[in-house]
């Protein structure tokens, strides 16, 4: 349910992304049998059944508190089966860092309308929806904004679960004007509007390729391209690089 004021809306959640990376079973190099993962009991000296296992938070060594199905089901807290609208906030005042999980919204038959309103005014104001849901055993911040003809879920991290930079300050470190300026002359050839479908995964593609070659006996490709030599000077890397867009562009153009 989405709590907007005093106007509720029955809605459905939906991941909104998968992931396409290729997955492989470990096996036995001795005789090719799949590894099993089973979990054991050192005291009962035996594997245990999904259905024996309970959860527990450690609270001292080697005591636990154990947490039932019915301990979650019992948490006063009502971001459980509401998302409330907490504020309404500009979609670049949140850094992407904050980003977890996608999802799309489904609206009830009967909350169409008020999902339509919802979405039509975060379209006509320019801003998103700040809430809270409750996911996975925890509590979210979570983002409403419309994206592809529906109105999308964004759960966010805490401040706290974002861990800390340990790159050093880079303020003392000086960039010459000309390299400035050629490094934005760089970036105004190469600027273009975001079209996700003209790209795709190469490597996935390469690695399917040698696994089918691999599976009936084909020619395996291996790649014979050197590494790129490091240029150590970094205005000659730039002049080289805006060459090389220069004459790009003017083979697209």
């Amino acid at each position: 349910m989405i709590s907007f004021g005093l106007v509720s809306i029955p809605v459905g959640l939906q991941t909104a992304t998968q992931e396409k990376d290729i997955r492989f079973n470990q096996l036995h190099r001795v005789c090719g049998s799949r590894i099993k993962q089973q979990k054991f009991c050192p005291t009962c000296d035996r594997v245990v059944e999904a259905d024996e296992i309970d959860r527990g938070y450690e609270v001292a060594k080697n005591q636990y508190v154990v947490v039932t199905d019915e301990d979650f089901d019992a948490l006063p807290v009502p971001s459980k089966h509401t998302i409330e609208v907490l504020a309404f906030v500009h979609h670049e005042q949140v850094d992407p860092i904050y980003f977890d999980q996608t999802y799309y919204l489904d609206p009830a038959e009967t909350g169409r309308k008020p999902f339509a309103l919802l979405m039509k005014v975060l379209q006509e104001k320019g801003v998103c929806a700040l809430g809270k849901i409750a996911l996975r055993n925890k509590e979210n911040l979570c983002l409403l904004r419309p994206a592809f003809g529906t109105l999308v879920c964004e759960s966010l991290f805490y401040p706290d679960e974002i861990r800390k930079s340990e790159t050093p300050s880079l303020d003392s470190v000086t960039v010459d004007d000309r390299e400035l300026n050629m490094a934005k002359s760089l970036v105004d050839l190469l600027a273009d509007d975001f079209h996700p479908e003209n790209f795709s995964d190469g490597y996935r593609s390469a690695l399917m390729e040698r696994i089918e070659a691999k599976q009936h006996g084909g020619e395996l490709k291996t790649s014979t391209e050197p590494n790129a030599p490091m240029v150590v000077n970094l205005m000659d890397a730039l002049k080289a690089s805006l060459e090389m867009a220069q004459k790009n562009a003017a083979k697209s153009g």
